[in-house]
């Protein structure tokens, strides 16, 4: 039986990071209609209420139960209002590593709320299951997934060339969304500790990216930029914990 993560959630200062629920379903279908999520994901789009409600009850628990990664909606302690998504994804077992995207509602955006939800995650990674490796990749114009990036302590490892899809037009990158590829750079890499990847499966984008109600829209090629964040990385106090979060700690809410 492939290794997963547990069912948890995370509390940072201002957000609590859980498992998504069918009541998510309206705030996040209007989260992904947003025309920089479109540019910068390969969810499906249009994103309806009915693939949400599929995200929530099948695909993200399946996500999890097979050991690919776990998916949390993003909310806010005071309003309990859905800010984000944010995902793990490409785990691998073996080099206690794996790969994190998010989006950020339109509304939310310019808060911080990004960079304290990726940090909380990191935090609980590292510390809490013991990984030693988390990535993100970011699409080359996408400024505000960079930005992140660096917030957190990213280490910038190079650009992997024409690695990526830019969907419709990309306009300005003042939001924040996934800095991640799409499944097809994975073609050919060996998988340690992973489990096998089909069409059928909870993909990359949180969908199944061949499906036929996906419509067509322009696109063109990108390069990527890949960060690294390692536990050492955390060591310091102002790392761990840095003053635009509050100096605040992730604490579990199993």
């Amino acid at each position: 039986m492939a290794a997963s993560f547990p069912e948890t959630a995370i509390s940072t200062e201002r957000l609590l990071l859980r498992p998504l629920a069918e009541d998510d379903a309206p705030g996040l279908a209007a989260m992904m209609a947003d025309e920089l999520v479109l540019a910068w994901t390969d969810h499906p789009h249009p994103f309806t209420e009915a693939h949400a409600l599929d995200l929530a009850r099948t695909l993200a628990p399946a996500h999890r139960a097979t050991g690919r990664g776990i998916v949390l909606a993003v909310t806010e302690h005071l309003t309990q209002r859905l800010v984000g998504l944010v995902e793990l994804r490409h785990t691998d077992w073996r080099l206690r590593s794996t790969e994190i995207s998010f989006v950020t509602a339109t509304w939310a955006r310019g808060e911080g709320y990004a960079p304290e939800a990726v940090l909380g995650v990191a935090q609980w990674l590292f510390e809490d299951r013991g990984f030693l490796r988390l990535e993100l990749r970011t699409a080359a114009g996408n400024t505000a997934a960079q930005q992140v990036a660096q917030k957190i302590g990213g280490i910038s490892e190079g650009v992997l060339r024409s690695a990526w899809i830019v969907r419709g037009e990309s306009g300005d990158s003042g939001g924040s969304a996934p800095g991640a590829a799409g499944d097809r750079r994975d073609h050919g890499r060996p998988d340690h500790g992973r489990p096998d990847h089909d069409r059928s499966s909870y993909d990359r984008s949180g969908y199944d990216r061949w499906a036929p109600d996906r419509p067509a829209v322009g696109e063109s090629r990108s390069d990527l930029i890949l960060w690294s964040l390692l536990p050492e990385d955390l060591e310091t106090p102002e790392a761990a914990a840095p003053a635009w979060a509050g100096g605040h700690r992730y604490v579990l809410r199993d």
